[in-house]
């Protein structure tokens, strides 16, 4: 397993731990981890949450009316080479 599936691993455990259920997926240049988050959660949890997911390098919360609300995180499987990290179109 590359690197980045093992710090997803982790922080898919970590998640775990905390009651979530999560959903870990292999791509070519990243691994992501998603949790489905409860309706409500304590405000030690949420720190908990935010700080687990702080060691991704993306995270974000999508939050819909029909699904609910769903964490993702991203941990890249290599880091870019070059200045140019944002690709085309982004803005320096």
């Amino acid at each position: 397993m590359p690197a980045s599936g093992l710090s997803a691993a982790a922080l898919a455990a970590r998640l775990s731990a905390l009651g979530l259920t999560t959903r870990v997926e292999e791509h070519p240049w990243h691994t992501s981890v998603e949790a489905e988050l409860p309706e409500s959660l304590s405000v030690e949890t949420w720190r908990e949450v935010l700080d687990a997911v702080a060691r991704a390098d993306r995270f974000g919360l999508l939050a819909t009316s029909m699904n609910g609300r769903t964490l993702w995180a991203v941990v890249r499987r290599t880091v870019p080479t070059t200045g140019d990290v944002g690709g085309p179109g982004h803005q320096r």
